[in-house]
């Protein structure tokens, strides 16, 4: 096997385009509904999230819970309502569930700012909220699933922008009908090929099998090393060993790593490896 650098590349200059038009999607709303991925509950964080949002309220979804352990989870949704200072609703997009807790939460958080805007003479006006996160936690998705009952287009609002296009949940609630998507600009390798296991970080910023390897190294501690041994049917948890297991082999009989690195993390993303959480709950 060629023993490729683990190395993730990123582009300053995507990551400055990514922080503009966050900053001008975030400039409309009340209310900002951030989505992380639940396998992920830290790495799939913006360290400088708080810098972009100002005084502006959050309400924080885990995303992809039907990949992780439910308890497990539940003790992150207190960690996580403690540190980030704000509400946190646990999501699965396939299930479609905790949408109406999602809505009301954000028309709750919205209150305040509607309050001060009626206290100038403005009239009452439906809560403005939109939906950001990294790459691929989901944000379509919640967008999806809030605007499936209602396909209201409010148009562009005046005042605010004419490029944006909104959507009515309800009466209290407008959506922006695009997410924001939140820029990984990331400097820790560990953060970032972490990110690439829940392809979170383009296809074309690593090459598979070091990241595949990487997180075959992390899962084979004692928690969930029989797991893995089980799935693939070997105790050698290297790609070769995989490869030999399962018999893909390539000329001259060497194992074929390149496809087994590219299951591996298949598997991996789709749960068949099992159920949790890949990082670490602070110690404090």
């Amino acid at each position: 096997m060629k023993k490729d650098k683990l190395h993730i590349h990123w582009y300053p200059g995507h990551i400055a385009k990514a922080e503009r038009q966050l900053k001008e999607k975030l400039s409309l709303v009340d209310v900002v509904i951030e989505v992380r991925d639940a396998r992920l509950p830290l790495t799939s964080s913006y360290a400088n999230i708080e810098k972009f949002l100002g005084d502006k309220p959050r309400l924080l979804l885990l995303n992809k819970a039907d990949l992780v352990n439910n308890d497990e989870l539940k003790t992150w949704v207190d960690y996580l309502k403690t540190s980030a200072g704000c509400p946190v609703i646990i999501s699965d997009t396939k299930k479609g569930g905790n949408i109406p807790k999602i809505v009301n939460t954000a028309v709750k958080l919205s209150e305040p700012r509607i309050q001060a805007l009626m206290a100038k003479g403005l009239l009452r006006r439906p809560a403005r909220a939109v939906v950001v996160g990294m790459p691929n936690v989901g944000k379509s998705s919640v967008i999806n699933l809030l605007t499936k009952s209602s396909k209201t287009k409010t148009g562009a609002k005046a005042g605010v922008t004419r490029q944006q296009q909104w959507v009515r949940i309800n009466p209290q609630l407008d959506l922006l009908d695009t997410p924001g998507i939140i820029p990984t600009r990331q400097d820790d390798q560990e953060q970032a090929v972490k990110l690439a296991f829940v392809s979170s970080v383009s296809e074309n910023a690593y090459s598979p099998e070091p990241v595949a390897q990487a997180l075959l190294d992390m899962l084979s501690d004692e928690k969930h090393k029989d797991t893995l041994t089980e799935y693939y049917k070997t105790s050698d948890l290297t790609l070769e060993g995989i490869a030999m297991a399962r018999n893909w082999l390539i000329k001259a009989e060497n194992p074929d790593t390149e496809r087994t690195a590219k299951y591996i993390l298949k598997d991996y993303r789709e749960g068949r490896l099992g159920k949790f959480i890949l990082d670490e709950l602070p110690k404090e």
